[in-house]
């Protein structure tokens, strides 16, 4: 690691830093980055490695929900346990789904009743995302726990200076349909977003059906979200956030004839954010304070039935998140911005289940529990003559149990605007905090966990050429994870295992006078098992991760009224478990698959759209998770009115 920042050091200074950044450049790198350092800060800044999802992206595709959205980034890799609207996890850069942090306006979604805190992205749908900021490699410095491998941010739509409503009605395969209410505006002091969804499908069996299982799986989902902003002056603003979301998904048992006709999982959640901003001393100093309460309950039901006479489950979660938080951009000299600030947050849940099987029953309740953490931050982001560029953070966090934990983080980059070529680098490190159920299960849990820990730094390059509208980038990335959590002789938790993760990110971009565009991704990922605990994991990849992935996404414009899109997708070979004989639990190795999917769009009217996409063309038959169902071949048209 020393010798990679020894030969970036020469790199960057033995090119002149007074090169004068060109017009063209700026036009190209104009986007604006908030994640990478909690500040806005132009892409050509920020030295980490990170995706930009816009709205505009997300309708030319005709993506409906974040699953989707997430499936054709770099570095990243989802998995739906039985298609749409069932259990959907991310593994970023191979790290496991609970050590990637999920916010939304910045309020934490990560599931406090969960027992490793994972976030599911099955019910989260995109008509109120105004675009999704992905962030690779550790991010704990300024967001704390579970970011250890990464920071998915999404940021929902504000009001807009013209008002704007919108309809959008959908229907297709499987029974789905989705209808979507929206109105944008503002009125005086006061800008309003207001979105409303509900969506579902039958859908098709959560157990694969090329094992016999036929039963439909279907699932129902309702969204409400409302943001409001009043700018009380020309430095005070105030935003207020509601979302609510209603969700039931149907489900199969996890095995080979999985067909269960009355497995049902319930989720409710509701998500409110106040904040207030302000700027003082002639907007050298600028705050913002806010506070936000995230609730959700969950409930798994499974009665006996004629099928499954001694199986049954009747088990719910209960959560709530309140956080605090106060944040400060110091701007006391040019081209230097301090940031600092401090949060706090307080974690409940209550959890129970009863359950029955062949084995017997089985009881498990985990009565109300909190537990408090608060951190404090430092970052200083500088710049020296717009072509050398550096964030450096700090931060420590204390949690009433395990006690206090450091991490922090550099990021520089440097831009040399006479060949449009910008190198990156980014080193820092990560935690996360054990869970609620981890630390006070009675029969698990282990109040004595401290928490996992990560380490990780990336090196790339981006190459801008043909009057910058084309961008070629390549990243190699290496993550090691220790003191993670596992299991003694009595399956309590103790600090004991190890993972590591390296690769490569590929990106390549073509923007031809707004008319074609083109995005393509490789990553390849290479994980190990570090822990030796006398199994055959030991050095083996961990599971559910493919080496490679690609994704190629192509869009064409005619005459501003007609849209064409190609999305290819490419999933490698991946290993997993099959758990079927608790006896003799195997590991197996699931195939590679290629899913084409086409979509459609013509601007029949200037307020009427007609949309139209082909799912998977080919009807290619894949499991993303083994003997889970996949859609095959799928078909959905509808309208969008626009006023």
């Amino acid at each position: 690691m020393k010798k990679l920042c020894l030969v970036l050091t020469v790199i960057i200074f033995s090119t002149s830093p007074n090169f004068a950044q060109s017009d063209s450049v700026k036009t190209t790198l104009s986007e604006v980055l908030v994640t990478a350092t909690r500040t806005s800060t132009p892409a050509f800044e920020v030295g980490s490695s990170y995706s930009i999802i816009t709205s505009e992206q997300i309708k030319r595709e005709q993506l409906n929900n974040v699953v989707d959205v997430l499936r054709e980034l770099p570095g990243i890799s989802v998995v739906q346990q039985g298609g749409p609207g069932k259990i959907a996890n991310v593994f970023m850069r191979g790290a496991n789904p609970n050590h990637t942090l999920v916010i939304m306006d910045g309020v934490v979604l990560n599931d406090p009743s969960s027992p490793n805190n994972a976030f599911d992205f099955s019910f989260l749908n995109t008509n109120d995302i105004e675009r999704i900021e992905v962030v690779r490699g550790p991010q704990s410095t300024l967001y704390g726990s579970d970011a250890m491998a990464g920071v998915i941010n999404i940021i929902t739509k504000e009001g807009t200076s013209h008002p704007q409503y919108s309809f959008l009605g959908e229907t297709g395969s499987n029974g789905y349909y989705r209808g979507n209410l929206s109105a944008l505006g503002s009125y005086g002091i006061l800008n309003y977003a207001v979105t409303a969804t509900r969506n579902g499908s039958h859908s098709v069996s959560a157990a694969d059906s090329r094992y016999g299982n036929s039963e439909k799986d279907g699932y129902s989902n309702d969204s409400f979200m409302s943001r409001l902003g009043l700018a009380l002056a020309k430095n005070i603003s105030i935003d207020l956030l509601y979302k609510y979301i209603k969700a039931n998904t149907s489900l199969d048992q996890s095995e080979k004839f999985g067909d269960d006709p009355n497995y049902t999982y319930d989720i409710e959640e509701q998500l409110f954010k106040g904040g207030i901003s302000f700027s003082i001393l002639d907007g050298v100093w600028h705050q913002s304070l806010n506070a936000s309460l995230i609730k959700n309950f969950s409930r798994s039901l499974d009665l006996p039935d004629q099928f499954r006479p001694n199986t049954s489950l009747d088990a719910f979660g209960k959560a709530q998140r309140i956080k605090y938080d106060w944040q400060n951009c110091l701007n006391l000299i040019n081209n230097n911005l301090i940031t600092f600030g401090i949060e706090t947050s307080t974690e409940e849940a209550r959890t129970s289940s009863y359950s029955n099987s062949d084995w017997g029953p089985y009881n498990s309740v985990f009565p109300e529990t909190s537990i408090r953490t608060t951190g404090i931050y430092l970052q200083d982001q500088i710049n020296i003559s717009n072509s050398f560029f550096a964030s450096i953070g700090i931060r420590h966090d204390n949690n009433q149990k395990f006690g206090g934990t450091t991490t922090y983080r550099i990021a520089p980059a440097y831009f040399i605007s006479s060949t449009s070529t910008k190198l990156k680098m980014s080193y820092g490190t990560g935690f996360k905090a054990p869970s609620l159920f981890y630390l006070f299960d009675p029969q698990y849990g282990n109040p004595n966990l401290k928490p996992e820990e990560s380490k990780g730094w990336d090196l790339g390059v981006e190459q801008y050429t043909a009057n910058n509208s084309i961008m070629i980038g390549i990243t190699y990335f290496n993550l090691k994870f220790e003191n993670m959590f596992g299991y003694d002789s009595n399956y309590r938790e103790i600090n004991i295992a190890r993972a590591s993760s390296h690769g490569v990110e590929f990106t390549a971009s073509l923007r031809n006078n707004r008319n074609l565009s083109l995005d393509a991704s490789y990553t390849f990922t290479k994980t190990m098992d570090d822990y030796n605990d006398g199994t055959d994991d030991f050095n083996k990849p961990l599971l559910r991760r493919p080496e490679n992935q690609f994704s190629i996404n192509a869009n064409y414009r005619f005459n501003s009224r007609m849209d064409l899109n190609m999305q290819i997708q490419y999933v490698g070979k991946r290993d997993d478990k099959d758990f079927s004989d608790f006896m003799d639990i195997k590991r197996v190795t699931l195939p590679d698959y290629t899913i084409v999917n086409f979509a459609a769009s013509y601007k029949l009217l200037d307020y009427l759209m007609l949309n139209a996409r082909l799912e998977n063309i080919f009807d290619k038959q894949y499991e993303e998770v083994l003997y889970y169902g996949t859609l095959g071949r799928s078909f959905y048209a509808g309208i969008a009115l626009a006023f």
